[in-house]
């Protein structure tokens, strides 16, 4: 198999990502990349050099400082100083795993030849994915409008040798990496610092991110929620193929035949039922899963745009000889993206958290709390009130960040998009919803139990026991953060299959 993903004008996709993570590849540049990298700073350099004018960036000060002309012998102190003094981002450590795509993002971005920036410094890019030397970046400070400023400023601190990163296990001052690697800082020039501070490689990080684990997590709600239905007793009717094809939502469809896939061949769901109807959160799971899978796949063409696209500013156009200044940093498409993925992402939770409170509620022949001896054991009672917080916590957190904006540089900037702060609540609902599906796995495992012997399906059985060898049965009390921490990590090992990304 090839160890590397050639960097070139070849679309990227989210599941071409999900392929470089899962199988670690390293990144090369393709020549078509290289030729157009070396073009575009080529001329760029030869038309600074035959026109004197003011270009925003390149020979201008920034934001309501654009008026500002810099001396020739500024140019690349100005762009280092930008990087500077733009590093001021607080709050939390970024993941690791998302600033490692934010360096993949910027570098497709620059590779396109309409950035200016040098053959070496994306080279330099390249180097710090490739050995792992992460950049430590900060959650606060971008305003997803002027390009997300802070948190790439941060990511292109270590070429000029400074900030920190990921090293070996250890977080690290750059300049001892440069040392123990040999490096030279990167001198940069006109134009550059602004190619890597200008550009939406946060906000889209975050974004691929949080859509590649969502559809992971669809897959899961699917088939927890089915092992639940089968527990509880549920009946099958809702998910005739005939009921949604006279309402043919393609989420809608997708979801019900997942679910009468999974549930096929059980026992259980054959024994005769007494009920007319199930409660909507069984009954409705194509309708209510279904909606969040289609925001998922808008979701996830907004960001394949995104993800292909020329995010700094001004842009450079080598055949036409102009360079244009514009807005392509602004992060709106993506920050309402962001926010209605948010609320796609708490929708899975909710209904969730419903069919634990239903599987725990003493009917249909389980037992109260799902334990033996009710009363002497609480049994599950208490991890339904946690997702119940967790599901109220990503209500909140779903409230849209992209109605919001604050002028900013003096009033040049004057409407921004929140994106950055939309891709944060995104990352936390997702991570939220983990623990909501863990707490229903454990409810309907634990159901499923006492079903016994009358056996679900093969696919549900065999998930069952795999997840019983994990966390087994609940025949009293215990510490049950040990068994919610368990199966969330239990829940972590079902890959990204290439079915999951079938819309």
């Amino acid at each position: 198999m090839n160890d590397f993903y050639y960097i070139s004008s070849e679309v990227l996709d989210i599941e071409t990502i999900s392929n470089v993570i899962d199988n670690k590849l390293k990144l090369k540049l393709s020549d078509e990349a290289k030729v157009n990298i070396d073009n575009c700073r080529k001329y760029l350099d030869k038309k600074i050099a035959a026109d004197k004018k003011p270009v925003y960036g390149i020979n201008t000060g920034f934001g309501s400082l654009c008026n500002v002309k810099i001396a020739d012998d500024h140019l690349s102190q100005l762009q280092e100083n930008l990087v500077m003094s733009h590093a001021c981002g607080t709050g939390e450590a970024v993941p690791k795993e998302i600033v490692k795509l934010m360096l993949l993002l910027k570098i497709q971005s620059l590779s396109y030849g309409h950035s200016g920036a040098q053959l070496a410094t994306v080279c330099r890019l390249i180097d710090l994915y490739n050995e792992d030397i992460i950049p430590v970046v900060y959650t606060q400070g971008s305003l997803g409008a002027s390009g997300d400023l802070a948190p790439l400023a941060h990511l292109s601190l270590p070429l000029l040798g400074m900030g920190e990163v990921y090293y070996n296990g250890e977080t690290v001052k750059t300049a001892t990496v440069l040392k123990d690697k040999n490096w030279e800082p990167i001198a940069l020039q006109s134009k550059e610092g602004l190619a890597l501070l200008n550009g939406t490689q946060f906000m889209s990080a975050y974004g691929v991110w949080c859509i590649i684990n969502g559809y992971r997590l669809s897959y899961l709600a699917d088939l927890v929620g089915t092992m639940s239905l089968d527990a509880f007793g549920g009946l099958t009717e809702p998910f005739n193929k005939l009921i949604h094809l006279v309402r043919p939502h393609r989420g809608q469809i997708k979801t019900a035949a997942r679910i009468l896939s999974f549930i096929e061949g059980s026992e259980i769901s054959e024994l005769p039922k007494t009920q007319v109807q199930d409660p909507y959160s069984f009954r409705c799971m194509p309708q209510v899963h279904g909606a969040s899978k289609d925001v998922l796949a808008h979701v996830r063409k907004v960001f394949k745009t995104e993800i292909n696209s020329v995010t700094d500013n001004p842009n450079i156009f080598i055949d036409q000889d102009e360079i244009l200044s514009g807005g392509n940093f602004h992060g709106q498409p993506l920050a309402m993206a962001l926010d209605y993925l948010g609320i796609a992402l708490a929708e899975w939770g909710s209904i969730s958290e419903r069919r634990t409170y239903q599987l725990i509620s003493g009917q249909r022949g389980l037992p109260s709390f799902l334990v033996n001896d009710p009363g002497l054991n609480s049994g599950l009672m208490i991890p339904q009130y946690t997702a119940a917080s967790i599901v109220s916590q990503n209500k909140q957190l779903a409230t849209p960040a992209s109605v919001d904006t604050i002028v900013s540089s003096n009033g040049q900037e004057d409407h921004v998009s929140m994106g950055a702060n939309a891709a944060t609540k995104c990352f936390r609902i997702l991570e939220n919803l983990k623990s909501i599906l863990a707490i229903e796995l454990l409810n309907a495992s634990q159901a499923l139990a006492f079903r016994h012997p009358a056996k679900s399906s093969e696919i549900i059985e065999d998930y069952f026991e795999a997840y019983t060898k994990v966390v087994p049965f609940v025949d009293k009390d215990r510490v049950f953060h040990d068994d919610i921490k368990k199966t969330i990590e239990f829940m972590g090992t079902t890959k990204v299959s290439p079915e999951m990304f079938k819309d």
